[in-house]
């Protein structure tokens, strides 16, 4: 599932531009850049042409390890999913105490536009953003098609370390209502919620033909999906070549062939809940739906005790 690296000679091309990338980031520090852009995504050109405007800060968020080291995108700092934006005791997110402390480190600003991006379809990126919006943090942005879109045009990556001015973020609100957990799921489940469920994994997955795709260590007992819930792979919402968001209107199409219209509230889940961070972002950010993001996702619920599972397949447990 995950995408391959770059190749070392990718990258080799690359580090002979990153002087270029530190060169821009000076000179453009000196003009009067563009305000950032309505809306919840940013393009690759707007952002090479404000990578020198400290009222922007670029984070990456990657799930490949040794993809920033490897090259960046210029002036960017990178948070790692797993440690950063997770707590790494609990199976939780990070706390609001580390989460300030973190972007601090970063030197965000109450007045900052933050630029996220990624590898594999800014997976991660969007998982980081939902956290973020969690956290009340305004001016989030997607880079639309993240690493791949950057890398496919053969912009500047740079292997410098961003020069950071620590500042000191607090956070002023906590938004629970972005997060769904497993008794919001079993509660539509039982018909006891007019929620709607998109179960955003494979057709494999949703089906239960499998616990989980090749490769993958986190498994649930039953296979399977939640009943009620329709099957959007999150993929749909991409274009396939550059990894950028489908258009508004073919979007809208697309899961309201399934019932998922914006009338009702939605809850996205997945495996862990970081593919579905992406259908979260493409439902609530670019078509303005309610929704909540269950990280719970079928590891917690393929575990639990007593909750209804549909299962087309007929497998039972796993391996068998």
């Amino acid at each position: 599932m995950n995408t391959p690296l770059p190749s070392k000679r990718h990258f080799a091309k690359r580090h002979l531009a990153a002087a270029f990338g530190a060169l821009l980031v000076t000179t453009m520090s000196g003009f009067a850049l563009a305000a950032a852009p309505e809306g919840p995504l940013v393009t690759t050109d707007w952002l090479e042409k404000n990578l020198g405007d400290p009222k922007v800060k670029v984070i990456e968020v990657s799930v490949n390890p040794g993809v920033y080291e490897r090259g960046h995108i210029p002036g960017s700092v990178n948070f790692s999913w797993h440690t950063d934006l997770n707590d790494t005791v609990r199976r939780d997110i990070v706390g609001k105490e580390q989460f300030q402390a973190l972007l601090s480190k970063a030197g965000v600003e109450k007045d900052s536009t933050v630029v996220l991006y990624g590898d594999t379809n800014n997976w991660f990126a969007a998982w980081g953003a939902w956290v973020f919006d969690i956290y009340g943090v305004d001016n989030v942005k997607l880079l639309d098609g993240g690493r791949k879109k950057w890398e496919a045009e053969n912009r500047t990556l740079s292997t410098k370390p961003a020069e950071v001015k620590p500042s000191n973020y607090t956070v002023s609100k906590v938004n629970t209502d972005l997060r769904a957990r497993l008794g919001d799921v079993v509660a539509v489940a039982d018909g006891k919620s007019d929620a709607k469920l998109v179960d955003i994994r494979s057709p494999d997955e949703y089906q239960g033909k499998v616990f989980a795709p090749q490769g993958i260590q986190e498994l649930s007992i039953r296979a399977g999906h939640v009943p009620g819930a329709v099957n959007v792979p999150w993929g749909k919402a991409v274009n396939e070549a550059d990894g950028t968001f489908k258009p508004v209107a073919e979007l809208k199409a697309l899961y309201a062939s399934v019932g998922i219209d914006g009338s009702k509230p939605v809850i996205t889940y997945c495996r862990i809940g970081e593919r579905s961070s992406h259908t979260w972002f493409a439902l609530s950010k670019l078509l303005g739906y309610s929704v909540k993001n269950y990280d719970g996702s079928w590891t917690e619920y393929g575990n639990a005790v007593g909750v209804p599972v549909n299962n087309p397949a007929g497998t039972v447990w796993a391996a068998k």
